[in-house]
């Protein structure tokens, strides 16, 4: 018991601080430089909504404001929406717009697979009906596709309303400088699904179960041989979930997601593929599974309490629950709280997400469904 309990606490050390510390020792982060080409590929905009009649019109004139150059048009389209998001894309009278409404609800994924397919442009730029681009953002991504490159993933901004204390945005910081630390590896893993492109040559449809789908689809990419960088200059923002609560329902579908893309990316576990493998399990794999390794290191401490040693660790973990669960009361009622109360708060929130997720994948036969994270307004 007491090499399990230490296992796994050595893991959850390891994955959440020593290897970022490791990547801020001994990697220095860069991005790829963007190239002007000498003639622009033409673009094409995945753009798949649900429920989104408060922002979609004015992300598409945000999307229309693009300064590129060569043949650019947004594919949107309405998955059986409830509201006016289907009649507001068919209202937008620019010709490079093409809506696509459908009245039947498929999943984010489903409705991608046909918008690819819809598509002849040589570059795929994903994007989701909250976001909000730079003028420049799409121009930005281009120029950064030059010898193998397959996949651009650009720089994603979360900002948050006054009285916001969800930490999600702080947690983004720290998950961005993995993103470019390991862009300098050559081991960037997934993107960020608001702002990101691709060659569409080289889309594989994915199976409609899929949650991450932005994850999936880098992530065939490089299993193709291809290289995925990121560029901090293809700039673009959202608003964080306004309350814990609304952040959790999030994370419990990505947590479902990230199981499922953890079955489909056996592949990259493999120790051949090098340092992709070794970022694989230490940024992803091993977090995935934080939720098991808490669980398993309270059984194992439960195991261990006659040793005095451990009843103080005991007593360490008993108090880092109930200073989550003091934050989350605090959160709830909309009351201040210190930073690192909201850190921790945070921290457990994200794992009993994540799970739930876990839970969600056992039972099986769930479809890549919608669910639309409240906010507090759009574009700001």
């Amino acid at each position: 018991m007491e090499v399990l309990f230490w296992f796994s606490v050595s893991v959850l050390l390891y994955t959440y601080l020593i290897y970022p510390i490791l990547l801020k020792c001994f990697v220095t982060p860069k991005v790829s430089k963007p190239q002007q080409p000498e003639s622009w590929p033409s673009v094409d905009v995945i753009l798949s909504a649900y429920n989104e009649e408060s922002c979609i019109a004015e992300r598409l004139h945000n999307l229309l404001q693009q300064d590129y150059s060569g043949q650019y048009r947004i594919l949107v389209a309405s998955d059986g929406s409830h509201d006016q998001t289907g009649e507001l894309i068919e209202s937008e009278t620019d010709p490079r717009v093409q809506a696509y409404v459908f009245t039947e609800n498929r999943g984010k994924v489903t409705v991608l697979n046909e918008l690819v397919a819809q598509s002849d442009a040589d570059i795929l730029v994903f994007t989701d009906a909250n976001t909000f681009f730079e003028t420049d953002t799409v121009r930005q991504l281009v120029m950064t596709f030059h010898g193998n490159v397959g996949a651009v993933c650009g720089e994603l901004h979360l900002y948050t309303d006054a009285g916001n204390q969800n930490s999600d945005g702080l947690y983004w910081r720290y998950e961005q400088f993995l993103k470019q630390s390991e862009s300098a590896l050559g081991a960037l893993l997934g993107a960020n699904g608001a702002v990101y492109a691709i060659k569409r040559s080289l889309y594989q449809p994915l199976p409609k179960s899929t949650v991450v789908d932005d994850f999936c689809i880098v992530m065939n990419i490089k299993r193709q041989g291809y290289d995925v960088v990121y560029n901090d200059a293809a700039k673009a923002k959202e608003e964080v979930a306004p309350s814990l609560k609304d952040e959790y329902g999030r994370r419990v579908r990505i947590g479902l997601g990230n199981y499922r893309a953890f079955v489909q990316n056996l592949w990259a576990l493999s120790p051949s593929r090098g340092i992709l493998s070794w970022c694989y399990w230490s940024h992803k794999v091993l977090r995935w599974f934080g939720p098991h390794w808490l669980l398993l290191a309270l059984i194992a401490n439960s195991a261990l309490i006659m040793n005095p040693l451990y009843q103080f660790t005991m007593v360490g973990q008993l108090l880092f629950y109930a200073i989550a669960w003091f934050g989350h009361r605090k959160i709830s009622q909309n009351k201040p709280i210190a930073s690192w109360i909201s850190i921790i708060t945070f921290f457990v929130s994200m794992n009993m997400a994540l799970g739930q997720g876990f839970l969600r994948f056992l039972q099986g036969n769930q479809q890549g469904a919608w669910k639309r994270t409240a906010r507090h307004g759009e574009f700001k």
